[in-house]
């Protein structure tokens, strides 16, 4: 009799939802048109007016052949390469009008893909005329903003409409842009200057959306090689003055990237850099452009610290390492299409660590600040228990999961650790060919060897896991898919450090910041206390991080929260630092008063081990894998 009462309540339960409603769901029909390699008969026009900085309005007119009536789709970019993610900004795109020979056109916008619009195109006509206005953010609350008083940055995916059915790169289009009195313009796209206007030399669609511009009031240009350029915009003049020795490192960047590689992959590359705190920070790669936003003080503060002196050298080296070369699944014939972004770990883990190696070979940032930003990357990922439950190949998904959207639990919930762990583990390669060769080969070789090919061609050569396990294997034999699958798949305690120990170096903790972590303390405006209570104090006592299982985590701290008071006594980063010098010398604990919204609580944090910021130490005497890694090349 136990078991008929069970039985009795689940033939009632599906009684009772046999008579509930149960609906059936409504069939879905495609009605956009898949990409084919074909060319798009006709070119099409686009006209931007860039004028109005004042509301970051991007004023729109565009001309689209077409070739019969009926059915046409039409698209605004959504998968964006650079981004791995759908981020094209279509809630942004206003007062769409499509007219044929004058009247109006009506659209309908898919229901399910949001970038694409439905028209029927009327018979006898020969060219769709388009106008429609960007809006850009005016507020960081609605997104980077990308026009200044005295600069702008003007992203084509956001300026204009696509057809839907070819391959991008068989879209022709020719383009010109309107820019405020005075201003001058650069882009990726060579273009010739008429009054206000830059007509832009007619290409294809896909080198368009490859080839932003910058424009400014005060702009300077530097030649840095017989192929590539410096372009500076900034907010003030005086943001422009920089030192001869300043832009000589920066000349040494690109030819210590020649030398690495080999080829390269552009006929032309232009650095586009804005220095402001008007405009947002940004830092996009393109084939023969980058986009790289950074704060003031990028030449007048030069020697406070590295700052953000790592950007370019990362962003160069994403010529060759995601735009030439490119993960087969992240490679698209349109902007509709969604990417893959399974090859994250080599496009931009490995373009990390060239980054990091290319600074110090270059002289842009010292050997020293390396090895110290090595160290805070190292420390950041070995503190991150999430790796216990979450593999790196899973975070190659989080620029779709999260867009980049904050997190409350970034060490327990992991983010896009594809980047510095990603340094690591070919880090761990490296010192693994250094080994097995007796040290005749590096990941040198494979630089050279992966992305070397081809001088000048700026298309895209695809590649899978297999052929990057090959290449490898070319250069020294070795199991390197079980090595990367291990690291790519695996969980672990730890980050993967035997890269570093094996080329010369091992973490360690010290109760004194290196120059490298004071300079990243002040740039963000923070405390960083990660490695002793677990805690990144923001401003005003706010709290930016809490490290999982951390002594702040087991008191109930939040980045939820603001501290008040250390010891009976008004909040200031220095007093919270003074009270953990203190707590290791005595017994008693840390006391806090923690507001969290509108309601004040007493939190106790039994934590006595002082202060512990990540350096770097040195193996032996000897100059080890690491040191010969970030020595120039002659």
């Amino acid at each position: 009799m136990r078991h008929l009462f069970p039985l009795a309540a689940i033939l009632l339960a599906t009684s009772a939802a046999a008579q509930n409603s149960a609906p059936q769901p409504v069939p879905f029909e495609n009605r956009i048109p898949a990409a084919r390699d074909v060319n798009f008969p006709g070119i099409m026009t686009l006209k931007v007016d860039a004028t109005d900085v004042q509301q970051g309005i991007f004023r729109v007119s565009q001309t689209i052949p077409v070739t019969a009536p009926g059915a046409m789709v039409l698209l605004s970019p959504s998968w964006l390469p650079g981004v791995h993610a759908p981020a094209g900004q279509i809630e942004k795109l206003t007062g769409l009008k499509i007219r044929a020979d004058g009247a109006l056109v009506p659209w309908t916008r898919d229901t399910v893909d949001m970038w694409a619009f439905h028209i029927n195109v009327p018979k006898g006509v020969r060219q769709l005329d388009i106008e429609f206005q960007f809006t850009s953010p005016t507020d960081t609350d609605q997104g980077r903003i990308v026009a200044a008083p005295n600069m702008l940055n003007l992203q084509w995916n956001h300026v204009s409409l696509y057809p839907a059915g070819f391959f991008t790169r068989r879209i022709p289009v020719q383009v010109t842009a309107t820019y405020p009195e005075g201003w001058t313009a650069v882009a990726g796209l060579p273009a010739k200057k008429r009054g206000r206007d830059y007509v832009y030399e007619t290409t294809d669609y896909e080198t368009l959306i490859d080839s932003p511009a910058f424009a400014g009031r005060y702009y300077r240009e530097w030649k840095l090689s017989d192929r590539v350029d410096l372009n500076v915009f900034a907010d003030d003049p005086e943001e422009l003055e920089a030192k001869p020795e300043q832009i000589d490192a920066h000349r040494r960047l690109v030819k210590q990237a020649v030398k690495l590689f080999g080829a390269q992959h552009y006929d032309r590359y232009e650095f586009l850099l804005a220095i402001t705190d008007e405009m947002g920070g940004i830092g996009l790669e393109h084939h023969r452009s980058s986009e790289n936003g950074v704060k003031p003080g990028y030449f007048s503060k030069w020697n406070d610290g590295p700052g953000s002196r790592n950007l370019l050298p990362h962003e160069l080296t994403h010529s060759w390492n995601g735009k030439f070369r490119r993960g087969a699944d992240a490679w698209t014939p349109d902007f509709r299409t969604p990417m893959r972004d399974s090859l994250l770990w080599v496009y931009e883990g490995q373009t990390q660590l060239w980054g990091y190696v290319l600074q110090a070979r270059s002289g842009i940032v010292s050997k020293q600040d390396t090895l110290d930003m090595l160290a805070s990357i190292a420390a950041g990922l070995d503190n991150r228990p999430a790796r216990t439950w979450r593999p790196l190949i899973d975070t190659t998904n989080d620029p779709v999961i999260a867009r980049r959207r904050p997190k409350g639990w970034v060490s327990w919930q992991r983010s896009e650790d594809y980047y510095n762990e990603g340094l690591l583990v070919w880090l761990e390669v490296d010192a693994v060919l250094r080994k097995q060769s007796g040290g005749r080969k590096s990941l040198d070789d494979f630089a050279s060897a992966f992305f070397g090919m081809r001088d000048g061609d700026w298309g895209v050569l695809t590649y899978d896991f297999d052929q990057v396990v090959g290449t490898l294997n070319d250069i020294h034999p070795y199991d390197w898919a079980q090595l990367l699958k291990t690291r790519l798949e695996g969980l672990s305690e730890r980050a993967p450090l035997a890269g570093l120990e094996a080329n010369g170096y091992r973490l360690v903790y010290t109760d004194e910041p290196t120059a490298a972590f004071k300079s990243a303390q002040k740039s963000r405006s923070q405390a960083d206390l990660s490695y002793s209570l677990g805690l990144v104090m923001g401003k005003a006592g706010s709290i930016s991080a809490v490290t999982w299982d951390s002594p702040a985590f087991e008191a109930g701290l939040d980045v939820a929260d603001t501290v008040v008071a250390v010891d009976g006594r008004e909040y200031s980063d220095d007093r919270l630092i003074a009270a953990i010098k203190s707590a290791k010398d005595r017994r008693a604990p840390i006391r806090l008063l923690v507001k969290g919204g509108t309601r004040y609580r007493d939190v106790i944090i039994n934590y006595h081990g002082g202060l512990r910021y990540p350096r770097l130490e040195k193996i032996g005497v000897e100059d080890g894998g690491l040191d010969q890694l970030l020595a120039p090349r002659p």
